[in-house]
């Protein structure tokens, strides 16, 4: 029988407290929903990291079925997403449902001692519009922006005053903070600012909510590294949508 969840807890437990399931879920707040059946769990909500997702949890057969139940729910509209083995066999039992594409979801439980010792210098910035400009130049494609329904607060480092390179705070959930929106200005590239910048902000993500996790381009190795060297662990992921 599928089962509504109500709250964060009853989807923790239900989940293993699994970060992409409770990100994805925003503490069940607003329009968050989420369903359990067997060893399953499907969780989302609307708008956050400039879609509206659903994670996909659990065993492959509950899976699917649940997949189509929270679809019927909440529309075609909504994107898929899990563990890059799981979602290959959900979209291969539920017609519809192709895959979108694939990247990875890293994963930091706790800050580790050097992310307070290499932040030196990184603070929040409140002139956001220097944040756009430094967006527009260096990350133009960036999902996080300053103004962005979601998108909390912006972190920097300075070089001879200019914004050099930023990170955001950005569609967290209560219990899962988002890294999001890092860019460095091309002029400064090369000299690990990026790297502090998101070493501080995990740490203050970890500080604000727990654990923090976001989301990399798999073909993006050099990010890959520098997440990696904070202390994320990463996770294969691969979404999928609602064909016509």
């Amino acid at each position: 029988m599928i089962i509504e969840l109500r709250s964060a807890r009853e989807l923790g437990s239900a989940c293993d407290d699994d970060d992409l399931v409770m990100w994805a879920a925003q503490g069940l707040t607003g329009a968050g929903r989420a369903w359990a059946l067997g060893d399953a769990v499907v969780a989302g909500s609307p708008l956050i990291s400039r879609r509206d997702r659903l994670a996909v949890w659990g065993g492959a057969d509950c899976a699917a079925e649940l997949l189509r139940h929270a679809l019927g729910e909440l529309g075609p509209a909504y994107r898929p997403l899990g563990e890059a083995e799981l979602m290959s066999e959900v979209t291969a039992r539920l017609d519809g449902v192709r895959e979108r594409g694939r990247f990875s979801w890293m994963s930091l439980p706790a800050a580790p001692a050097a992310v307070s010792v290499l932040g030196e210098g990184v603070g929040w910035v409140e002139a956001e519009a220097e944040v756009a400009a430094l967006l527009a130049a260096a990350a133009p494609h960036s999902y996080a922006v300053p103004g962005a329904a979601g998108v909390s607060r912006w972190a920097g480092v300075r070089v001879d005053g200019r914004l050099a390179a930023v990170a955001a705070d950005a569609w967290s959930a209560p219990t899962v903070g988002l890294l999001a929106g890092v860019a460095t200005d091309a002029a400064f590239r090369g000299r690990g600012l990026a790297e502090r910048v998101c070493r501080w902000v995990s740490r203050e993500l970890v500080a604000a909510y727990g654990r923090a996790a976001l989301m990399v381009d798999d073909v993006n190795a050099v990010a890959i590294g520098v997440y990696e060297r904070i202390g994320y662990r990463r996770r294969p992921v691969m979404a999928a949508h609602v064909t016509p």
